[in-house]
């Protein structure tokens, strides 16, 4: 019974998000594309520009180069939104971070299955970017068990729940702090922003040719945007967790610290170029490593 009633919460919950992380995402890529124009002397679009450019492709003609590649897309969609539901619900940190790395590799296969040279380039490098952040994502996951194994009062137990935070005397992040320095890191592969925007770029300064989204257009190409907001609504959701304790105002610390978070995101994006792969895959493992530090050392306190 607890089982069938945990998933109720998850799918209606899942739901929700679906929701209203397209609309809280594409206001914060209102916002981004405005700092943006602003830091680089412009004018800049409106805030709803976003709304505006996919309301534009979900008018166009529906056309896609084969039968399959709109279907990756919509899953992709589908097991953000579910990840997203699994997050905000209390669920499974684990599981919400299997889920999201699973919609990562539905688009990846969206690209692949162009057969498109532009689109396989950018799908090798979203495959990189999957390789270079997903150890620390785990590790993220890992500290937060061990973070609350130390607080909550269950003879050393803790709780991959999301929902266990509300629970703690302290945020983990008292902990967990070098793991929060090492996600922060990470987050700017996984919002695709410079200087690891790799496999595709979300602004025009960067690239013509749109990597792994190349060969997307009309509902496709807009169904991709809305996934990417839902992906950011998710992501500072995780930023936020590392404040969260047993108080209800540290929920408004938390929704402080995310914004702050992404205003610094924007700020990189604006002054760093690109860099290579390489660059990306060894910097990303040595914050892993600092990561994995972390709960070595709090597997002996």
């Amino acid at each position: 019974m607890e089982f069938f009633e945990g998933l109720i919460i998850t799918i209606a919950a899942s739901v929700v998000f679906a929701i209203i992380a397209p609309v809280v995402g594409c206001l914060l890529a209102g916002v981004d594309r405005v700092i943006s124009a602003r830091m680089q002397g412009r004018v800049g679009p409106p805030l709803l520009q976003p709304y505006y450019d996919v309301r534009k492709l979900m008018g166009k003609e529906k056309v896609s180069v084969n039968t399959v590649q709109g279907a990756y897309v919509v899953c992709a969609f589908i097991f953000a939104c579910l990840a997203g539901g699994i997050f905000f619900s209390g669920g499974n940190l684990l599981m919400c971070v299997f889920v999201i790395t699973l919609s990562s590799l539905f688009l990846i296969m969206a690209a692949w299955s162009s057969r498109s040279p532009y689109s396989e380039v950018g799908a090798s490098r979203e495959t990189l970017q999957v390789m270079s952040y997903e150890p620390m994502v785990l590790i993220f996951a890992v500290a937060f068990y061990m973070a609350t194994a130390l607080i909550l009062p269950l003879d050393g137990l803790g709780s991959f729940n999301v929902s266990s935070a509300f629970m703690l005397n302290v945020p983990v992040i008292t902990y967990v702090w070098p793991v929060f320095i090492g996600l922060l890191f990470i987050l700017t592969i996984k919002l695709r922003k410079s200087p690891f925007d790799l496999s595709m770029s979300h602004h025009a300064h960067q690239e013509i040719v749109r990597g792994i989204t190349t060969e997307m257009s009309g509902p496709t190409l807009a169904l991709v945007e809305i996934l990417h907001w839902c992906e950011n609504v998710l992501f500072l959701g995780w930023v936020g967790v590392f404040f969260i304790w047993g108080t209800w105002w540290s929920v408004l610390i938390a929704i402080a610290v995310a914004l702050v978070v992404y205003f610094i995101e924007i700020l990189i994006d604006n002054n760093f170029a690109r860099v290579k792969w390489q660059f990306m895959l060894k910097s990303a493992w040595v914050v892993a490593l600092i990561g994995g530090v972390n709960i070595a050392v709090l597997a002996y306190m």
